[in-house]
C-alpha cells in the first residue's frame, strides 16, 4: 500500500473514480490536502495497475514523472508571495495574472493556467491544483470559472482551502468537495517510519493528525528546540532571554515558529498563554510591517518576560 493510500485511502476511493471538472479538498492548515491533489493527480494519469484504493501505480512513467517533480501534466498555482516592489505581499492573493500570461504584470508566474490548458496532455489528464482557493480574486476566478464550465482537453481542476466560508460560492457551486481530515496518531507514526524517520511523540503530538506536517520533520524538530530555548532563557536573566531572542531572529520561520511556541506554551496557566500569545501577535505584525527585525524580537522578550512573570 502506497503512503497515500494509507493515509487517505477513502477519499482516494472517490477521486479515483471521479469524472467531473474540479474537485474542492478541504480541511485545516497542513492537514494533508497537497498530498491528497498530488495522488489525485496521479490517479487520473496513471497507466499501471491501481492499488486496492484505487490509488496510482507508482510504478508508470506517470507516476515517475511526479515523483520527480517534474510531471509535464501538473501546475500548481499559489497566491503570490512578493509585490511589484520584490516585498513579501502583506495580502494573499491569486490574481489575474496567475490565469492571464498578458496580465502578469511582474511575471511572478512562469506557467499561466490559460496557456497551460491549451495544450494538450503528454499522459492521460492534464491537472489544475489552486492552492488557496479562499484567496482566488474576483477577477482570477471568472477567468477560472469558463475554463472550469469546458476545460480544455478533459482537464481537471483540484481546488484547496483551508475555510470553505470564504471561497466565491462561483467556485463552490462547481465543485465537487471533499473534506480532508486529521488522521489518528498511529497513522502518523507509521508514515514517519515509512519515510525512515524514527517516532517522536512531541512531533506526532504538535502534528495532531496534520499529515503534512511530516513531510519535512527537520525544520519542525528544530522549530521545537528553538521554542523550547527562548522559553527556558526567560527564566534565566535579561540577557539570556535577549540572546535567545537573538538567535531566534537569525532561524525565525514565519511558517512553522509562531505555531511551535504557542504549542510549547500549551501547558501554561490560561493568563500567560493569553499574554505570550499577544506578544506573539504583535512580533508578527512588526515583521509584516517591515520593522526592525531586531528591536523587534527586543521586545518580543521582554514582553514574554513579563507575560511569564520574569520581569
Amino acid at each position: 500500500m502506497s503512503a497515500a493510500a494509507d493515509l487517505h485511502g477513502p477519499l482516494l476511493e472517490q477521486t479515483g473514480t471521479f469524472a467531473g471538472n474540479a474537485l474542492l479538498l478541504t480541511g485545516p492548515a497542513r492537514v494533508g490536502k497537497q498530498d491528497l491533489a498530488r495522488a489525485v493527480a496521479a490517479q487520473h494519469n496513471c497507466a499501471g495497475v491501481r492499488g486496492m484504493y484505487g490509488e496510482a501505480c507508482g510504478a508508470c512513467p506517470s507516476c515517475r514523472a511526479l515523483a520527480a517533480g517534474a510531471h509535464p501534466d501538473l501546475l500548481f498555482v499559489e497566491p503570490r508571495a512578493t509585490t511589484s516592489t520584490g516585498k513579501a505581499a502583506r495580502r494573499r492573493l491569486i490574481p489575474i495574472g496567475a490565469v492571464l500570461r498578458g496580465r502578469d504584470k511582474t511575471r511572478e508566474y512562469e506557467t499561466h493556467v490559460f496557456e497551460f490548458l491549451e495544450v494538450r496532455p503528454t499522459f492521460r489528464r492534464r491537472v489544475v491544483i489552486v492552492n488557496g482557493a479562499e484567496y482566488l480574486g474576483q477577477e482570477a476566478a471568472n477567468a477560472l470559472l469558463k475554463l472550469v464550465e469546458e476545460p480544455p482537453h478533459g482537464a481537471l481542476f483540484v481546488f484547496l482551502a483551508e475555510d470553505l466560508r470564504s471561497v466565491l460560492p462561483t467556485i463552490v457551486s462547481r465543485s465537487a468537495r471533499l473534506n480532508v481530515t486529521p488522521v489518528s496518531d498511529r497513522t502518523l507514526e507509521r508514515a514517519l517510519q515509512r519515510a525512515g524517520h524514527e517516532p517522536d511523540a512531541e512531533l506526532v503530538a504538535f502534528a495532531a493528525g496534520r499529515t503534512g506536517v511530516l513531510n519535512d520533520p527537520a525544520p519542525v524538530r528544530a522549530a521545537l528546540q528553538d521554542a523550547r530555548d527562548l522559553t527556558g532563557a526567560l527564566g534565566e536573566s535579561l540577557l539570556r532571554a535577549l540572546e535567545a531572542a537573538e538567535a531566534l531572529e537569525k532561524r525565525f520561520d514565519p511558517a512553522w515558529h509562531p505555531e511551535v511556541l504557542r504549542f510549547v506554551w500549551r501547558a501554561e496557566p490560561p493568563h500567560v498563554r493569553a499574554r505570550a500569545d499577544s506578544a506573539l501577535s504583535a512580533l508578527q505584525a512588526a515583521l509584516e510591517a517591515y520593522a526592525s527585525p531586531s528591536l523587534s524580537f527586543q521586545v518580543f522578550a521582554l514582553a514574554l518576560r513579563d507575560a511569564f512573570g520574569h520581569a
